[in-house]
């Protein structure tokens, strides 16, 4: 036990370190934290032997929970509302024209394919969690020869049961939070916690889609008026920082660098054709309609990251021990160490380039912890002798919350009031709210 908690220790200070470096020189920092858990891992230096698919699915999934209910809790819709046609359409068929095109490349160029077109679906998932989940689940049916399988009707069931619970699991949340006498402070976070779980949970049960489950019950968590807000947001900021070095650093430690070598062609014509046909010419095919401009197009298809999710939905295969002729999880690691690597390096330099960052956009607005501008009310108070707030400290009145006392005019005096600060006869109180 004493060795297990030395070794959290240290791999707890390495991630810091890594954080570090990561600020220091630029490189993603995810990509730290992968590297760390092959420095850790068999080929690593410290030769830790892990090769528990099942344990690293779990714990993958948890930690993918959380980041899926966080990227719809902490967006706010009134911001996103004018894009989201396009992100809707990037997120469902630019996933599906993508996979499709992949699946074609591997079988006709590098016959991956022969048995089973659909081990590759997963591949290319990026940031599109809920609808790459969909193709997994439908793959996993294919390889498995469920002929009571139907793409339709699966495709149906996630979505219907996925967006009903996401729907019920955000009223039940918002009526619980608006309630101060049901759920008292500080156990807001533990509620919300066990209310991710649960619209995650029932809809996997049933058959449904729990990412978008998680994910919708966010959105609309997050864009309602409930208690403790931007509490809530900023607690589950670091508790998906948190799940994100968990993934990454599982996923380093999974590996077995010594292979990658072995994989590098197929891997680096996968990435490729990725990076630079199927997903510009699903982007391109989606966007272009809606009068998107050549240069959003190009920023699109480069942004388009392969991050952890794609290789969690690759050891879902392998977890379900389904058999593949191909070394399914390194390859899909490789693409995503190649993808996160470049493209995230070279994506704010590709902005610039493209002429495509915008100086004046304040980013915390796409956010929910940001506090709205508004006009502050201000109001001068004269305060004649006999008044009850005559020879009585800031401190002993009794202001509501949004009054608040910014300045004390007393003769040609101006006074910053203190708690303690007295407020005379004939005293000029600036208040605002």
């Amino acid at each position: 036990m004493a060795i297990m908690l030395l070794l959290c220790c240290a791999v707890i200070l390495s991630c810091i370190i890594a954080n570090r470096f990561s600020n220091k020189f630029g490189m993603p920092a995810l990509l730290c934290f992968m590297a760390l858990g092959m420095i850790f891992g068999s080929d690593g230096l410290f030769k830790i032997s892990f090769n528990n698919y099942q344990i690293t699915e779990q714990l993958c999934t948890i930690a993918l929970i959380f980041i899926m209910f966080y990227g719809g809790f902490g967006t706010k819709w009134q911001t996103a509302r004018p894009v989201a046609v396009k992100a809707v359409l990037l997120s469902t068929l630019g996933v599906v024209i993508t996979a499709m095109l992949t699946c074609l490349f591997c079988y006709q160029i590098l016959h991956f394919l022969k048995h089973s077109t659909a081990p590759l679906l997963e591949i290319e998932s990026g940031s599109n969690d809920p609808m790459a989940y969909m193709l997994t689940m439908i793959a996993l049916a294919m390889i498995s020869g469920d002929s009571s399988a139907s793409v339709p009707v699966m495709l149906l069931t996630q979505i219907g049961i996925g967006i009903g619970i996401g729907i019920a699991s955000a009223i039940l949340g918002i009526f619980a939070l608006r309630k101060d006498d049901l759920i008292t402070l500080g156990m807001d976070t533990v509620f919300v916690i066990a209310l991710v779980l649960l619209s995650y949970a029932l809809p996997t049960v049933l058959g449904g889609n729990g990412y978008l489950s998680v994910y919708l019950t966010g959105i609309i968590l997050g864009n309602s008026n409930i208690n403790n807000k931007i509490t809530l947001v900023h607690f589950f900021d670091g508790i998906t920082g948190l799940a994100q070095i968990l993934i990454f650093f599982l996923l380093g430690l999974l590996s077995f660098p010594h292979l990658l070598p072995n994989l590098l062609l197929p891997a680096m014509l996968i990435a490729l054709f990725l990076t630079f046909l199927a997903r510009p010419a699903a982007v391109f095919l989606l966007l272009l309609p809606f009068g998107s401009s050549l240069r959003q197009c190009l920023l699109v298809a480069w942004s388009g990251l392969r991050g952890a999710a794609s290789i969690v939905f690759a050891i879902m295969v392998i977890a379900k021990g389904t058999s593949s002729e191909h070394d399914l999880f390194h390859i899909v690691f490789f693409i995503s160490l190649l993808s996160v690597a470049v493209q995230g390096s070279l994506l704010p330099l590709v902005a610039g380039k493209l002429d495509m960052v915008d100086n004046s956009l304040d980013i915390r607005k796409t956010f929910n912890d940001y506090q709205d501008d508004s006009d502050l009310t201000l109001m001068r108070m004269y305060i004649p002798n006999g008044h009850n707030w005559c020879n009585s400290s800031i401190a002993e009145l009794n202001l509501p919350e949004n009054i608040l006392i910014a300045l004390i005019k007393r003769g040609d005096e101006n006074i910053i009031p203190q708690g303690s600060t007295v407020i005379h006869a004939d005293d000029r109180v600036v208040i605002y709210k």
